[in-house]
């Protein structure tokens, strides 16, 4: 907005500020007070009101769309204002949805990547945010990107475990519009034919950590990852593969398939592996996410047990790993070319429906840090 414009009605304003979140996913209070030229206070009593109207969420540091909204907000406003200039070339791109099951830990990379690939691809992102393991909510959201927002095309995170799952993963690659997953692998029918995908190959970043922790003496190496992560199985399958391959002991290293962190089993569980990792001499850990990892540092502090002293640890996902204390080596998805070639992929196949199926693996990266940096003693 330039000066010689005049402001904007509290209407509008909040209006422009729902379009920005629509296109965006997120928000934080500093950026819509600067996109719009008010105060802060001005944008707080506007957020107050569309939290009252429930038309938004409010997040640690921002605010979002509601996860669980059949429809978009409603308004008696048409919207005419964005944050940024759109054109009629823009708004003629066909709608691409995207819909993730986070947008506020890993996934955000992803869809920055997405949609900063969208003008190119020839497409415009419609995102969405669902959870990771409510399939209904999923169904929901599918359903009003291709009823109410019109989509030509689907990137999408579903879950992926279990029959119903299963049963979604078929309805989404029966839909009349291509479905590219994001971060997921799946197939489908009497011959499991391979649903369109671009994903992280986990069970290379495992072996990066395992021939890691292998070049610095270890000589076993357990595992820790969490039953709630979709990539958990991918991950332990680099892992033991990878401890075979560099003779590594793996008879008796314990492996863990923990409860989330934020269970009340989680203390229980982790205090049992780590007496397990104790009497095995086990003196390095790969650990699935950072989260678990983080968790599991600073209980083995209250233990008095030193990383990476008395056991080096190896967090995956590098979210929030480089925060901890020490921090924390891990593996990192290169989260932002995922979401990018994403979009690549689903716009090739608008463009070609008969071309061959694609599914891509993209390597992360080991980033080593203190947690890991030091040779077992003798």
């Amino acid at each position: 907005m330039t000066l010689s414009e005049p402001p904007l009605l509290p209407a509008e304003r909040r209006e422009r500020l729902l379009a920005d979140l629509r296109a965006r996913g997120t928000l934080r209070v500093s950026d819509v007070a600067r996109a719009l030229g008010v105060t802060t206070v001005t944008v707080r009593r506007d957020l107050a009101q569309l939290a009252d109207e429930g038309a938004i969420e409010r997040v640690h540091g921002g605010i979002r769309l509601p996860r669980v909204a059949d429809t978009p907000p409603q308004s008696t406003v048409a919207v005419r204002h964005s944050s940024r200039p759109t054109s009629a070339d823009e708004t003629a791109r066909p709608a691409v949805g995207m819909l993730v099951p986070s947008l506020d830990y890993y996934w955000p990379e992803i869809v920055r990547g997405a949609r900063d690939a969208a003008p190119d691809a020839g497409v415009r992102i419609v995102l969405r945010g669902s959870s990771y393991d409510d399939i209904a909510d999923v169904r929901r959201q599918t359903s009003w990107l291709l009823e109410t927002a019109g989509i030509q095309g689907l990137l999408i995170a579903p879950p992926t475990v279990g029959d119903e799952a299963a049963q979604l993963i078929g309805w989404l690659a029966g839909l009349d519009i291509p479905v590219v997953l994001v971060e997921r692998t799946a197939t489908v029918g009497p011959y499991h034919e391979h649903v369109e995908s671009v994903s992280t190959d986990h069970a290379f970043g495992a072996s990066l950590a395992v021939r890691h922790l292998a070049a610095l003496g270890h000589r076993r190496v357990g595992f820790l990852a969490s039953a709630a992560s979709p990539h958990t199985s991918a991950v332990r399958r680099g892992w033991r593969q990878t401890a075979l391959e560099t003779g590594l002991e793996l008879d008796g290293t314990p492996e863990v398939i923990s409860p989330d962190h934020r269970d009340p089993r989680w203390g229980d569980e982790i205090d049992r592996a780590i007496d397990a990792w104790t009497t095995t001499d086990t003196t390095a850990l790969l650990a699935h996410s950072d989260r678990e990892a983080i968790a599991l540092v600073a209980r083995c502090e209250e233990r008095g047990i030193g990383v990476p002293r008395d056991l080096a640890v190896v967090a995956f996902d590098d979210e929030v790993a480089g925060l901890a204390n020490p921090a924390l080596s891990a593996v990192r998805p290169a989260k932002y070319t995922i979401g990018e070639t994403a979009t690549q992929l689903l716009s090739q196949r608008l463009q070609d429906p008969g071309r061959p199926v694609h599914r891509v693996l993209i390597s992360p990266q080991l980033i080593v840090r203190d947690s890991s940096g030091v040779r077992p003693q003798a």
